[in-house]
């Protein structure tokens, strides 16, 4: 994961990517828990101050269960298999690390990458971005290749889809 300099200065560069619409509806949150071992933490990506999605130290614990099963199982141990990561990503399994690099990763591609990037977090940062233009989250809607994501991730491009209907956009 590439460093940053501080949450403070990720967490601004993330709101100002914002579209106009979302922009101080959207609010990303992260925490660490510095005086506990390896410094666990959370995330979460909030609207109106509700937790829409939270990603907390707790899924590496999941994680790790789901890779040590099945190393019992074939005798191979692979931290992060295409299909447990593909499980994990349907059902929301991610960390906060995962979400600091989400967010680092994103902020270095371009907008045309970031929209069909592999990684569920930064297709959110980027259907929320205001390099997206009308234009093109008009296509992705009429594509309709968002409904075959996750449901918790779908909810940030209906999101997205609503500002459609915005003349601030």
């Amino acid at each position: 994961m590439d460093h940053y300099k501080s949450w403070s200065g990720l967490n601004k560069q993330l709101n100002e990517c914002l579209c106009g619409p979302l922009r101080g509806r959207i609010s990303y949150f992260l925490t660490r828990y510095h005086k506990v071992h390896d410094s666990y933490g959370r995330a979460a990506i909030k609207l109106d101050g509700k937790e829409l999605v939270v990603f907390s130290w707790i899924n590496n614990y999941k994680k790790e269960r789901d890779a040590d099963e099945r190393w019992k199982e074939t005798s191979a141990y692979e931290y992060e298999p295409p299909d447990l990561k593909e499980k994990w990503e349907r059902e929301g399994v991610i960390s906060e690390v995962d979400f600091l690099e989400a967010a680092t990763l994103f902020l270095q591609m371009p907008i045309s990458e970031a929209l069909v990037s592999d990684n569920c977090l930064i297709r959110i940062f980027a259907v929320l971005d205001k390099r997206a233009g009308r234009r093109t989250i008009k296509q992705i809607q009429d594509s309709g290749i968002y409904k075959n994501y996750p449901e918790w991730v779908q909810q940030f491009y209906k999101l997205r889809f609503e500002c459609l209907n915005c003349t601030c956009f």
